[in-house]
């Protein structure tokens, strides 16, 4: 008879359960919540293990030159994005149980631990690279790499050279068909003269003519902020910006008319990857305000400013806030275009 799986041997249990040496004790000054702290930190990477490994998939089915907007494929892409979410607000209620520790219970054990810091997980870096956060995006470039072995800056300096998730869907985007089939637009009606122009497109020319109609008397340096982001004249384009003028377009697009079964699952991506942004926002806002409750304006363990740091890199570290910015370019429903029926036979409505 072959050998039965057993539970402990699967999940390698005893590899795990006897994984937590605490300082303290090998010190012989115990410090009880360090097993705590352990537990808390060992989790969170095997969490990243995991997040790794879904973003790695989506990636792998984004690289594909083409990719149906409607197909089961990009419905694995959300429901994999959508458990990405769901695993970083575990990430953020285990802060809950991290601060049943106070600061005096932390000082037991604290200067143990240096220099190691939460600062050294470098499966965290590789997964804000592999999602789209550049170097010369970061925060204190010249230290987040600075205390890593040589195998751990490989492997993120490899991510960082690979296309990011946020690049794939920029090229999603800009693959968008809609706006290049001419049979959508031969009975698009408009409403302005503006509409004419021969170098717009005729629906932007007419959404332009609508959103800045739309605009209160205080939002007039809205008003080039729409060609900057939208325009096709590649002179505008800033160096810093992660989605062009094509990617934008598209992205409005869906947003303005998803309730379209075609744009459904688009729609439904752009606010995974907006969840996974916020979730990883409100984790470094819990995070920083447990480290300033914890150990107030001390330096961190690994030698960062602490709080403060942790403030300027939850300020920066926003990865799709491009695709966020986007709804200042909303108008109310009432107002929008109305799309022939040849382009709403396309999304699916067909009349």
């Amino acid at each position: 008879m072959p050998n039965e799986m057993n539970y402990i041997d699967y999940l390698r249990l005893n590899d795990i359960l006897d994984a937590q040496f605490p300082e303290s004790d090998k010190q012989n000054k115990s410090a009880h919540d360090e097993m705590l702290f352990i537990i808390i930190h060992q989790t969170y990477e095997l969490w990243f293990k995991q997040l790794l490994y879904e973003v790695e998939s989506v990636i792998q089915i984004m690289k594909k030159p083409s990719l149906n907007d409607n197909s089961p494929e990009l419905q694995t892409v959300v429901h994999r994005l959508s458990r990405c979410t769901t695993i970083l607000k575990v990430l953020v209620h285990q802060i809950d149980i991290m601060e049943t520790m106070t600061p005096m219970d932390f000082l037991d054990f604290r200067d143990m631990l240096r220099p190691a810091s939460g600062f050294q997980s470098w499966q965290f870096k590789k997964l804000e690279a592999w999602l789209g956060l550049k170097y010369e995006h970061r925060y204190g470039q010249e230290y987040y790499i600075s205390q890593l072995k040589q195998e751990q800056i490989d492997i993120i300096k490899k991510a960082e050279s690979e296309l990011s998730l946020l690049e794939l869907v920029n090229k999603w985007l800009e693959r968008t068909p809609f706006f290049n089939e001419d049979i959508n637009w031969k009975n698009f009606q408009t409403t302005s003269s503006s509409t004419k122009n021969a170098d717009k497109h005729i629906f932007w020319s007419e959404y332009r003519h609508r959103y800045l109609e739309s605009l209160a008397s205080e939002e007039k340096t809205n008003y080039d902020l729409f060609d900057e982001v939208f325009s096709v004249d590649k002179k505008n384009l800033n160096d810093h910006r992660s989605l062009s003028p094509a990617a934008c377009r598209a992205a409005l697009f869906i947003m303005l008319y998803r309730g379209y079964p075609v744009l459904q699952l688009p729609f439904q991506l752009m606010t995974q990857l907006l969840e996974i942004d916020e979730q990883l926002s409100t984790w470094r806002y819990r995070h920083m305000n447990m480290v300033h409750r914890t150990i107030g304006k001390r330096i961190g363990t690994g030698g960062s400013s602490g709080r403060d740091y942790l403030k300027a890199a939850l300020d920066k570290h926003y990865i799709f806030k491009e695709i966020a910015q986007l709804t200042s370019f909303l108008i109310e429903r009432n107002r929008l275009p109305t799309l022939s029926r040849e382009m709403e036979a396309r999304l699916g409505f067909a009349g």
